[in-house]
């Protein structure tokens, strides 16, 4: 079900905010929440992710280490009880799928896509193009040029084609072109763009929606959470897209953000995910965490709940943001410190499964727009 916020949810999440900012500092004083404020979060917010999110038509996800899903039985509950949409992190991959070519390996994936219906969840492909993780054999073809640009267009075709039939019906949301900006919005000079063009995004776009026309498809990008160069070039390209007719159904807005960096506001948040959906596309927040230089403190703790926040109250905000999604949960299974030397702790939950105050924010920003909504329809 698409998703048609706002209502009367903005004054809520104003509010939501001096809530959840006591949640994640519980030694703040009282009154930095209105008692009036508080009064009106009738939901009971001590409930899972996925049910508070549904209370508002959100789906909220988490990317899956598959691994761990299958070894690690503390870290597949709460897939299961939180979440109601997984991604993969990496199984869907090229890289993964087809290391050798010609021959493929779905046994990963194929795995997850079998655990979400049978915990109620939908599942989010990514990606099906990308600059990073391609086989090997791909990237030393086009190097040593014993593989020329026609027949890296077919690769890609067959690529694509291939992997959505192979999980036809089975995926909500594809994530089709992944990354394909820098962060000054010029387009990312990747082996795709070199050979083929900037021609190849639509491509890709036409050759998902061929082979199966019920998923959902997006470009997916960082650093375009507010406005800027880089959310600039996104918005030209899907507005052309969309003018030519591609099968383009959304933009998903990663959400990678750091403690040291500061965040933008829920409402520049929204208002940047509104010119998005002013062209008829859907927004998701596909990969949201938020790092810290190590060690971690108090305020850099209570800045990460802050940042988690930002990005959900945005997406609470804008009309057809249809789903929110963390770049897994745990820091006993984070990507961070293996990417940024002396970061890391960037996942709602602890190496222990302990949930910090981000989580509880999260929870709070849900209990009170479904509390909202609620009031709004009476």
């Amino acid at each position: 079900m698409r998703n048609l916020r706002p209502t009367g949810a903005a004054a809520a999440l104003v509010a939501c905010a001096a809530i959840a900012a006591v949640a994640a500092n519980p030694s703040a004083p009282a009154h930095s929440a209105s008692g009036s404020a508080a009064a009106e979060a009738s939901v009971p917010a001590n409930q899972p992710l996925r049910t508070l999110g549904a209370l508002d038509n959100l789906r909220i996800g988490t990317a899956v280490n598959t691994d761990a899903l299958a070894s690690d039985a503390p870290y597949a509950q709460l897939v299961g009880q939180q979440f109601s949409t997984v991604t993969p992190e990496n199984v869907m991959k090229w890289q993964v799928v087809e290391p050798t070519q010609g021959t493929y390996d779905w046994t990963a994936a194929d795995t997850l896509v079998a655990y979400a219906p049978a915990h109620g969840q939908l599942v989010r492909g990514h990606t099906l193009v990308w600059h990073n993780q391609l086989p090997t054999w791909l990237t030393d073809g086009v190097a040593n040029g014993t593989i020329d640009a026609a027949q890296l267009r077919d690769l890609l075709h067959k690529h694509i084609t291939d992997e959505v039939t192979h999980f036809k019906g089975k995926i909500w949301q594809w994530d089709v072109v992944n990354e394909a900006f820098n962060d000054d919005g010029t387009p990312r000079q990747d082996i795709f763009t070199q050979l083929l063009g900037p021609d190849y995004i639509a491509d890709a776009f036409r050759w998902a929606h061929q082979a199966d026309p019920h998923a959902l498809l997006f470009y997916n990008d960082y650093n375009i959470e507010g406005p800027g160069a880089k959310s600039d070039a996104v918005l030209a390209l899907v507005t052309k897209l969309r003018s030519e007719g591609v099968p383009i159904n959304g933009v998903g807005i990663q959400g990678h953000l750091g403690t040291q960096y500061g965040f933008w506001g829920a409402d520049a948040v929204a208002a940047n995910m509104a010119r998005f959906t002013a062209l008829g596309l859907d927004t998701a927040i596909t990969e949201a965490d938020v790092r810290s230089e190590l060690p971690m403190d108090n305020p850099k703790t209570q800045a990460q709940a802050e940042g988690y926040s930002t990005l959900l109250q945005g997406c609470l905000l804008t009309r057809r943001c249809i789903s929110f999604t963390v770049w897994g949960f745990s820091d006993k299974y984070q990507w961070v410190p293996g990417v940024f030397s002396g970061q890391g702790s960037a996942a709602i939950y602890d190496e222990n499964f302990a949930p910090k105050p981000a989580y509880t924010a999260m929870q709070v920003d849900l209990a009170t727009a479904a509390s909202s909504r609620g009031e709004d329809e009476q």
